[in-house]
């Protein structure tokens, strides 16, 4: 019997399985010489029992192909909103986005026009990604399970301008950006095993946290501003009250709640910790100021540094329950796209 062959078998369909006998790399460094120890009857019990304690041990973890499956929902999420609100590129534009897109500058609405390629471009990449691995993409979802104002099927929700309102709609989109970006940065762990696709995920990653960043820079300069915003206000003590009212460039502390607190504070906050969550792994708020264990506000000694700087210069990951429950606030009550 060859043991190395029953693995090769394993992966086809599995491509983690090293990375869950990574821990008995002992046992395998010397499987070679496994058969001569063992009777031929014993070798299939002992490679049970080690499979059996590696898959038991993370049968809770998500699969390489169900967390490209969670990333495509909401890239499905991000285009059909860009889409919804600008056009989808194809179709001709109606009424409502030639309002829309007047709304904007030239320069922003030529960013946003980036953006609504990139979405567009992300889902057709996990989709081709998912085939190639010989798992099976979500359904397309349609429209109609959509509702970007926030008010779960009503189209009156808190969002209710989002597409008649340049304002509204950088804030949605800002949401969806930084909802992203934390999304993708708390997937990675479950990807170990693949290399090639972690790569992939995380230049997805951060193509969302530039969009996500160029986003606020047109929220504090204006829809219609068509120059670069001026830099983030540098007269910050350390102390959230005293941020402006316009946001920065990037996430800072909990960013008082994002554009709507009552329903974008979550995308900010600490997650939870789901059942397979690898150990070591944890979904602290973004104003974590605790970097593998240290905490920067005493162990960094240069003079002149604000407290926020601490929090602002990493982000930070969110799992997936907290993830569909942000998710959720987009779509019609009666959809199970992020259930």
């Amino acid at each position: 019997m060859n043991i190395f062959q029953i693995i090769t078998e394993i992966e086809k369909i599995d491509p983690e399985v090293y990375d869950r006998l990574d821990s008995r790399r002992s046992i395998f460094r010397h499987m070679g010489g496994l058969g001569q120890k063992l009777t031929a009857a014993a070798v299939p019990l002992a490679l049970g029992a080690v499979l059996n304690k590696a898959y038991a041990q993370t049968s809770a973890a998500p699969s390489v192909a169900d967390v490209l499956n969670f990333a495509l929902k909401l890239e499905h999420l991000e285009a059909n909103f860009y889409n919804l609100g600008l056009g989808n590129g194809t179709d001709p534009l109606t009424t409502a986005q030639n309002t829309l897109r007047n709304g904007f500058s030239a320069n922003n609405l030529s960013s946003l026009l980036r953006m609504r390629a990139d979405e567009n471009n992300h889902v057709q990449f996990l989709r081709d990604t998912l085939a190639a691995l010989g798992a099976t993409a979500i359904p397309v979802p349609a429209l109609t399970q959509f509702d970007f104002t926030g008010g779960r099927g009503s189209a009156g929700g808190p969002f209710a301008t989002v597409f008649t309102s340049a304002a509204t709609f950088l804030a949605v989109a800002q949401s969806l950006e930084d909802t992203g970006v934390r999304a993708y940065k708390g997937g990675a762990p479950y990807l170990m095993g693949n290399k090639t696709v972690l790569e992939a995920a995380l230049n997805i990653h951060s193509v969302e946290a530039r969009h996500a960043s160029r986003l606020r820079t047109m929220r504090r300069a204006g829809a219609t501003n068509n120059t670069a915003a001026t830099v983030a206000p540098a007269t910050v003590t350390g102390l959230e009250a005293e941020r402006t009212a316009s946001p920065k460039s990037w996430v800072s502390g909990k960013d008082n709640g994002g554009a709507q607190p009552a329903q974008t504070a979550a995308i900010y906050n600490a997650g939870t910790l789901p059942a397979g969550t690898p150990t070591g792994i944890t979904f602290p708020a973004e104003d974590n100021f605790i970097q593998g264990g240290l905490d920067l506000r005493t162990t960094t000694t240069v003079a002149g540094i604000p407290l926020l700087a601490f929090s602002e210069a990493f982000d930070e990951p969110l799992d997936v329950p907290s993830v569909n429950a942000i998710a959720r606030t987009f779509t019609v009550a009666s959809s199970t796209l992020f259930a």
